[in-house]
């Protein structure tokens, strides 16, 4: 059975880590933050947050099937479940900035965006995607992370490719330029009269932060030293095998809630959608 982001949930309540850079330096493993956050990620999915550097290598051979990188989409992926992209930001106010990847409600097998190597990892045609975003200041201390589903976050993907395909034909009926194929927004060729000048039309996205989305079912706790929130569809959830362990462990304790909420379709804000708001703090 493929572990999944209630596995991840029970792991961070029974080890916790808040200073990233002191776990990470501990053991050898990432000099940015960005890259240290993404480490901790992995090892709250794959229950490895206290095993040693052999065993924890075993484990991730077990659990994920793909690793990525910085310009390729998504950062890991399980085995047989969820795709996972990190995101790390310095402020509870700050936006997400994804570059020239739009936003992703799932990712697919058959995407121009990701690579080969994502594309062969398992047998797989599409994949939900977890947005895992660390709110991480310059002090090193996690203040605030929260995992949500592409699809309770992000609109389908005709909406941001018909913005990319609008600039893209624009530019290329430009009278008299030299338009080039390109995964970018654009490329044209040959601008001055030697031809040897050419011009990268490429795509800034960003989205706002979740705690922004969602600030009206979730506020953190400005006294708690660290928050985290998790938003899981309904539908989502009830596909969960280890739902029933979950609600046992949360049983009872007053540090972790699980709570019924709606929150808004992203294609469709007038609908509702029936969601799990699993909150933590200490």
């Amino acid at each position: 059975m493929s572990v999944n982001i209630l596995d991840a949930i029970m792991n961070i309540v029974k080890d916790p880590v808040i200073n990233v850079k002191e776990y990470s330096d501990s053991r050898n493993r990432a000099n940015s933050m960005g890259a240290a956050l993404e480490e901790y990620i992995k090892d709250m999915f794959a229950g490895t947050i206290t095993t040693d550097n052999k065993e924890r290598m075993k484990r991730f051979s077990e659990v994920f099937s793909y690793f990525g990188n910085q310009n390729n989409p998504p950062d890991f992926m399980i085995k047989g479940g969820d795709a996972v992209e990190v995101k790390k930001i310095e402020s509870m106010g700050s936006g997400l900035a994804l570059n020239s990847s739009y936003p992703k409600y799932k990712i697919f097998a058959d995407s121009p965006m990701i690579t080969q190597a994502c594309k062969t990892a398992e047998k797989w045609e599409e994949k939900d995607i977890i947005y895992a975003v660390g709110v991480l200041p310059r002090n090193n201390r996690l203040r605030q992370l929260t995992l949500i589903y592409g699809v309770d976050y992000a609109a389908k993907e005709e909406v941001y490719t018909r913005i990319k395909d609008s600039i893209s034909n624009g530019v290329n009926e430009i009278p008299g330029i030299e338009f080039a194929e390109t995964r970018e927004l654009g490329r044209v060729n040959r601008v001055d009269p030697l031809g040897i000048t050419y011009l990268r039309i490429r795509g800034m996205w960003g989205i706002d932060n979740p705690l922004r989305v969602y600030d009206y079912i979730y506020k953190p706790d400005p006294d708690k030293e660290f928050n985290f929130m998790a938003i899981v569809n309904l539908d989502k959830y009830n596909t969960f095998k280890n739902k029933d362990e979950f609600e046992r462990f949360i049983e009872g304790r007053t540090d972790i809630i699980m709570e019924s909420v709606e929150i808004k379709d992203p294609n469709n804000p007038v609908q509702l959608v029936e969601a799990k708001l699993i909150t933590y703090s200490l």
